[in-house]
This record gives structure tokens, sequence and C-alpha cells, in this order.
């Protein structure tokens, strides 16, 4: 069996899109190393995790003729099908939401997952364009596809609900997070790390963009009710929103105690994680909420909001909030800070519910979906 994968975003993107890409590729390749794995992508790109993937069963394809070179996303969108079918292409995986035009045609079989529809949930968080091309996309892959995997159950029910496409056509498989996390901790990189970026001796941690969804002012207005040496460290991304939260904690005498990093490159991520007392994820909503394995994986607990699918991703091992409660959100967290035995209860139970991202365990879940078709 030959697959093919959309691998746009597993060479261009370094973050979650991107991420998935990898996770997806490399699970497979290692634990069904018999097989061809195809990655299909508009253009080349300096990747070093993406390299790592290419082994003797899995390559890099990018266009070859000149009107493909010269337009990319046509190529992408419609052009690739010559070449899927040139490499005699049984499968094709399209990994972030979408699928060549016409691949239902051709008779090769196709499986796309949907991360999540946000957009038709906050429409006010996109541009309306964003927002039509989305849905036009992700809505014309799912009635294509011969199968639809969706990264969370809360994601699955919103493909249902909004395009109306079949139970039986659609599975649920989780995504895992890099290997990185769950590494014996290095503690001289953890030095380095808290040298570089200055990190307080006490935090709670916060990855994601900076943005209104993410709700980061949740965690910024309970600061100024948990001890005065714990300090938060964003992660992330800076939008418009970044300086909403900022002018709250510059007005309320929080500005020492909360601070937001941008640029952070992905091998110090991890120590980050591991330096820190607790996580938080406040998002209202989420596809599925990658971070919180992250954490969990770092041997952290935390706060996450209520209200997606947030529980999906730290089961027993978060504490979950009403994102529009700082008086819920200051008692999780001061709980956690203030009962030891409460905390590592949760962060031994989160690391049993953990087991469940395998990558082994998801490699063999979307397996037995290709096998299907």
């Amino acid at each position: 069996m030959i697959i093919g994968f959309d691998g746009k975003r597993a060479v261009a993107n370094f973050t979650g899109l991107g991420n998935y890409s990898r996770f997806v590729i490399g699970a497979l390749n290692r634990k069904f190393h018999d097989l061809q794995y195809k990655v299909f992508a508009p253009k080349q790109k300096e990747n070093r995790e993406f390299k790592s993937l290419l082994q003797s069963n899995t390559s890099d394809l990018y266009p070859q003729s000149k009107i493909a070179k010269f337009l990319p996303a046509l190529w992408r969108s419609k052009l690739i099908l010559n070449d899927l079918k040139r490499e005699k292409v049984n499968i094709f995986h399209g990994l972030s939401g979408e699928l060549p035009f016409g691949i239902s045609r051709t008779g090769i079989k196709s499986v796309v997952t949907i991360h999540d529809l946000i957009f038709r949930h906050y429409p006010q968080y996109y541009k309306p364009i964003d927002r039509t091309i989305y849905d036009y996309k992700f809505r014309r892959a799912c009635h294509e596809a011969d199968m639809v995997i969706a990264v969370s159950d809360c994601t699955k029910r919103d493909i249902i609900s909004f395009y109306g496409i079949p139970e039986d056509k659609i599975v649920t498989i989780y995504q895992g997070c890099h290997p990185n996390f769950k590494a014996e901790p290095n503690a001289e990189l953890i030095d380095e790390v808290k040298s570089l970026y200055n990190l307080p001796q006490r935090y709670i941690a916060c990855v994601g963009t900076v943005e209104e969804r993410k709700n980061l002012l949740l965690i910024a207005k309970a600061m100024a009710y948990l001890p005065k040496d714990i300090h938060l460290i964003a992660v992330g991304r800076k939008t418009a929103y970044a300086k909403e939260v900022e002018d709250f904690c510059n007005k309320n005498g929080l500005a020492e105690r909360v601070r937001i990093i941008e640029g952070v490159p992905f091998k110090y991520l991890p120590s980050i994680y591991h330096a820190a007392e607790l996580f938080a994820y406040p998002s209202r909503f989420e596809g599925f909420g990658i971070p919180i394995v992250e954490a969990i994986s770092s041997g952290l607990t935390g706060v996450a909001a209520t209200g997606s699918c947030l529980e999906e991703a730290g089961g027993d091992g978060i504490v979950y909030v009403n994102p529009d409660s700082v008086e819920e959100c200051v008692t999780a967290l001061n709980h956690l800070l203030t009962d030891n035995d409460y905390k590592q209860s949760l962060i031994t139970k989160g690391k049993e519910h953990i087991l469940k991202f395998n990558p082994d365990t998801i490699a063999e879940e979307i397996m037995k979906v290709y096998k299907s078709l």
C-alpha cells in the first residue's frame, strides 16, 4: 500500500497543523515501516523536523511542470491528481482539512482530518473572506472524502451538525505531542532557558497565540488573588488582544508578574513547561487543545476552560473552570498551589490519561481507517 499525504503544513508550518502533520507521518512510518509514504508539498522549505522523517520508506515530492511550479496553489488543489496517479498512490490523506478537487473520481481513496470548526462558533474572530474559504474547503472535503478523521468528539459533533456528514463516515482519532515533552528534563537546558528568558522561580505557564479566543485575560485577572511570588509566563505570538492584557496588567499593578514571550524556538518549549509550577489554558473553544497534552506530558497539572473539547485532552489530570469566572479560576489555582497532595494526585491521573495519545496507538487507529478503505 502506498499512502500519500498533503504535506504543505508538514514542510512549511512549524506550529499547530505542521506539528500534527509531522506527528502522523512519523508515527506511521515508524509503526508500519513496511509501507511506502509519499509527502506531496507545493514548495520546499528548510525544516529539520520534517527532514528527519524522510527514511527509506518515506519521500517528499514537489511540483515538476513549469505551470505547477508557477501556480503551486493550483497544483495542490487540482494538478496534483496526475502526480498521485503517476506515483500509484492508493490512499491520499489530507492532513489539514483539504483535499484536491475531483479526487473521488480518480479511484484513489481519500481521508481528510478536520481539526476544528471554530469559525462557525466564533465568526467574530475571523475575517469574512477567511470564514467563507474555510467553510467551503472543509465542507467540500468532508463530502468528497471516503472517511473523515476528527481530532476530538467535539469536532466530530460539529462536522455532523454543520455539514450533515453521516456519523459512520467520521472517526475520532486524537493527536499526540512531540516526544521531547515526555523526555526526562535536561537540567542544563532548563537553566539555560531560565537565564535566557529571565524566568521567575515560580510561574504558571500558558502556551498559545495571544488572541481573544484564548482568553489569557482570565488568568491575568486571577493573578491579583494569587500569592505575590507567583508569576504568569505566556508563550505565543501576540495579536492586538495582547495589548488589552498588558494594559490591564499595567493598570492593576501586575506588569512585573505577567509577561508575554514571543518567538520561542521549539527546542526551548519543553524546558519552559518543565520549569513551571502549573499550567493554564483558559481558551473558550478549541478543536483539541494540544498544549494540554504537552503540559501533562511534561509533568504538569493546572486549569483549563469548559465549553469545548479541553476535557477530552486533559481528562482527570486538569481542573476545568468557567472561562468567564475569575472566582472559579482563582479558587482552582489557589487549591493547586496550596495542596501538594491534591496537585500530585492530578499529575498522576494526567499521566494515566495521556497514555491514549501514544504515537503507536494513534498510528494503529489511523491505519485501521486506511485498511477499511
